[in-house]
Order: C-alpha cells, then structure tokens, then sequence
C-alpha cells in the first residue's frame, strides 16, 4: 500500500510541474486511408471525416494513401502507421486479400482496424462498411424512374453485361419490389457490356422499339451517361427520363439537359463522415464489431452489422438540380 500511495503522489507532483493533470490524453487518432490521393471522391470522404472528428471532439484525422491505387503502395501506408501508433486505421481497398497480413499486425498492436467503401477479407478487419446495399441500390433505381411517373409508363433497362454480378443483382432487387409499382411496365432489359458506344446504341435501339418509353434505367455509370446523350441527342430530352447510378462530374450535363431528372450514388461526405464514427467507437470500445451489433453512425443513424460484421450504410444519395452543381467538382 505504502508503495501505491508513493507512487500516486509522484503522479500528482508530476501532473502539478507539468501543469496539466495525470490523466491528460492525446487526440484520438484515426487513419483514413484510401486508394489513392488526388482522388476527388475521397477527398470528399476525408471532408466528411473531419465533420465527425470536430463532432466528436479530441479526434484527428490522418488522411492518407499511395500516389497509386496498389496494395503495395497501402502496405507501406499501413506500415507506416502501425509504427505511428495510430488508434485506428480506416481503410478502403486496392486489394481485399494483400493487405490482410499489414492489417493483422495492427489488430495485433491493439490498432482498431475497418474497412470501409472497397472490404478487405474479414480476417483483416474488425467489420466492413458498404456505402449501401443490393436491396437499398435496387430500391433506388426503380423509385428514381417512378418518382418521375406518377400516372405510370413504360421504362427499360441498360445495363452492363449480362453477366454482370452486382448489375443482376440489383436488378433482382429491383424486381422484388415492383409489385408496388402497378402502373410502370418494364418493357425491356438489353446490355452495354459497360461500353460506352454499345450503351449508345442500345438506348437508341430502345427508343425506336418503344416509341412510348418514358424512362431508361441505367444502373451503371457507363450506361447511363451513353443513355442520357443517344436522349438528348434524339431530342427527346425532357420527354425520356434517364436515371440510375451516376457520377456527378459526368452526368451534370444530363442534368442541365432535361435528359436525367435525377440520379444516384453514395454521398462520399456521408460515408467518411460515418466512417470516422464507427472508428471513433471502436476504438474507444463504445460499441463492439459482432454480429448484431449496432455501432452508431452519428447523423447517419446506426450500422447494424451482420453475420459476416458488414453493414450497410445508407440507400444511395439522389443528385438533381438542386445539388448537381456542389457536387460535380468533386467526383
């Protein structure tokens, strides 16, 4: 006991000299580290990053990753900050298997460890967080045409391959919900191999077999820009509405044109900004990464994780008119 209490006292003495108290801390650090830098949608991300961490308080973000989108290049990154000592690191993949050793040895270390937008294989991460989900993109699609319909009409869809995993899918999601959908026919599915003259070709193919087509859904960043401008280029902006999943930068001139209404795909602001949270509260043990858990996401709501500890984290983010503009610079 006599030892305790010397030893306390020498804790106080020391925090009175140094002018602060014994149980000062550091900021909370979390590595956001993405594909590569000079990306303008994860710059983004990192704006999002530190909306939570001057939410959150005694946060700072270390933004960082490789000049060039390899794991090689995230290795040396993830590397560098395990010898930092960092709290948590943040990360979107260049390769989901490669940095799965690098990342071990920062869970070792006692590193909180996430992946987040591009996963790396479970055994290298406490939980991954989606941008969304095949159900939510599903949803979206459909409702994006919908919204444009109220009394119903007939709408096609461009996608990539036939082959494609992730474009059937959402598809398949899509589909499930079109019984709430009575009045919109879906009158054809044909494929732009993600090509961008293919894609050109097919939509105009889909306005000469359907003269009364009111939508085309393009769930591909591809197809969707070639669908907008065979639209324009038809003089049927306006009257043919092209929507899906989209990049801002490429389809502010849809936009502008009449031949898109509205559009989507994740807001990056939003999913940096929930990232850092989900760090935040693993690393500070706050919330815990296992099946069931919810992990709070701040003004995102909550990720409620699954049996494999993803989550998704919203239904895509819809760009217009009233928002294209803020964020075609981006990405």
């Amino acid at each position: 006991m006599g030892i305790r209490t010397t030893f306390a006292a020498g804790l106080t003495l020391a925090a009175t000299l140094m002018g602060g108290t014994a149980l000062a801390q550091e900021p909370l650090r979390i590595a956001l580290v993405v594909k590569s830098l000079g990306n303008g949608f994860f710059e983004a991300a990192a704006r999002g990053a530190e909306e939570a961490a001057e939410e959150l308080g005694d946060t700072e973000i270390i933004y960082t990753g490789p000049t060039s989108t390899t794991a090689e290049g995230q290795i040396e990154v993830i590397n560098s900050l395990i010898a930092q000592q960092v709290d948590a690191i943040a990360v979107s993949a260049n390769d989901p298997d490669a940095l799965v050793p690098a990342l071990k040895r920062a869970m070792q270390r006692g590193i909180t460890v996430i992946s987040w937008d591009s996963g790396v294989a479970p055994e290298g991460r406490e939980m991954h967080l989606s941008p969304s989900s095949n159900e939510l993109i599903g949803q979206t699609i459909i409702k994006l045409a919908a919204d444009q319909l109220p009394e119903g009409g007939q709408v096609a869809l461009l996608s990539a391959t036939s082959t494609s995993t992730n474009q059937n899918i959402w598809i398949e999601e899509m589909n499930k919900v079109m019984d709430q959908y009575p009045d919109i026919e879906v009158v054809a599915t044909v494929y732009g191999d993600d090509l961008a003259d293919k894609s050109y070709r097919e939509a105009q193919g889909l306005m000469q077999s359907y003269p009364d087509l009111d939508a085309i859904i393009a769930p591909t960043s591809v197809g969707i820009v070639a669908a907008a401008q065979a639209v324009q280029d038809a003089g049927k902006a306006g009257e043919i509405n092209v929507t899906g999943l989209g990049l801002p930068s490429e389809m502010a001139g849809a936009i502008e044109s009449g031949a898109s209404k509205s559009f989507a795909i994740w807001n990056p602001v939003d999913l940096g900004y929930a990232t850092t949270m989900i760090a935040h509260a693993l690393a500070t043990e706050t919330a815990s990464a296992e099946p069931g858990a919810e992990v709070p996401m701040g003004r995102m709501g909550t990720a409620t994780l699954d049996d494999n500890n993803e989550a998704a984290m919203s239904e895509p983010f819809t760009y217009d008119a009233s928002n294209i503009d803020e964020f075609k610079s981006v990405f």
